[in-house]
């Protein structure tokens, strides 16, 4: 799976050449990220202090609508501080040609493991269950699944190194017991709540890869009798057959609904509490003059980047579940491969 594209001079370029590109565009969006978190300390701080203009109520609405959409920063020369359009347009357009790229690039990485298999499929005598299966549908999904918690864990480390210093300096506005004494304590919390929140989640999910494995094995058996039923419905296709095999179906599949159930109980639990966290360590400081509106947002914004680093993993669960179960399907096919060809060749 690794090999046939990281390992192959004929899809290198595709592997690092395209790699290397949609790290640079990653590294670009979370650049932004960090200037659009800036925005809001300026933005939020104007809202904040609009009362101030009272008396000259023009200057506070031309000044808001410069944080909105000015130009400015562009026709000067980049100097000053750019608004809100100037940071989300180009945002934008690089976000969609990274979500383009990364499909493609995912796609090629199919190419590349699909007609790695097909060769020395075809070289194998003995039938190996399934074959068709791992080739056409495992090799897809795992392209798809890579392609998308790949571009997330990478967006994740990158984010935690340009927001870490970020919530590490905004930590001393933080007026709470304890925590005020404590330096860098925003990312210390934020890490802490993370690493707890991943325990958990592996102990409430534990049972999901085996379940998801177990559910693959029982489908692709319904799948190959249809098929097989395409050309001789006499010998296969059997009603009475199939009905078996969808009650095995079935049966796999509440058991996996059970366990997703309680562990989506968990894991919305846990979001909703993260959304408030923020504001409960930080809240106090509003009142106590420590911090302005601007901070707030910026120090919510900032901690919200770091903790989702920190739980990509524990809010990608069932993703990397989904993996792990593909993952252990082509590992045995790739296993079988080399036994039957080192079987044929001795």
């Amino acid at each position: 799976m690794i090999k046939a594209f990281y390992k192959s001079r004929q899809w290198a370029l595709w592997a690092y050449g395209g790699g290397a590109l949609l790290i640079s565009s990653l590294w670009l969006q979370v650049q932004m990220t960090v200037a659009i978190n800036e925005w809001y300390g300026r933005f939020y701080d104007l809202l904040q202090n609009a009362a101030s203009f009272s008396d000259k109520p023009q200057e506070g609405i031309d000044q808001f609508f410069t944080e909105l959409i000015s130009i400015q920063y562009v026709t000067t020369g980049f100097e000053g501080t750019p608004s809100f359009v100037v940071i989300a347009f180009p945002y934008v357009l690089l976000a969609i040609f990274t979500g383009w790229f990364t499909r493609v690039y995912g796609l090629r990485w199919r190419e590349a493991i699909t007609f790695n298999y097909i060769p020395r499929w075809r070289a194998v005598e003995h039938e190996i269950e399934g074959a068709s299966q791992r080739i056409q549908e495992d090799c897809n999904r795992f392209a798809r699944i890579v392609e998308s918690l790949g571009l997330q864990i990478v967006r994740a480390v990158m984010t935690l190194i340009a927001f870490i210093p970020v919530l590490y300096g905004l930590s001393d506005k933080v007026d709470v017991p304890i925590l005020r004494d404590i330096e860098g304590s925003l990312v210390w919390g934020a890490l802490v709540i993370s690493i707890g929140g991943l325990f958990i989640s592996w102990f409430v999910g534990w049972k999901l890869p085996g379940l998801e494995y177990n559910n693959q094995k029982v489908e692709a058996a319904f799948r190959k009798d249809l098929v097989l039923g395409e050309d001789d419905k006499v010998n296969y296709a059997d009603l009475g057959k199939l009905r078996g095999f969808f009650k095995d179906i079935r049966r796999n599949y509440h058991r996996l609904y059970f366990h997703y159930g309680y562990f989506d109980a968990w894991s919305t639990s846990y979001d909703q509490f993260m959304a408030i966290v923020p504001y409960l360590v930080m809240g106090p400081g509003l009142f106590t003059g420590m911090l302005t509106l601007g901070v707030m947002v910026q120090v919510s914004n900032a901690f919200s980047r770091v903790h989702g680093g920190f739980s990509l993993f524990l809010h990608n669960w069932t993703t990397i579940t989904e993996l792990r179960s593909i993952w252990k399907r082509l590992h045995e096919f790739e296993a079988n491969l080399d036994r039957y060809e080192t079987t044929a060749t001795a």
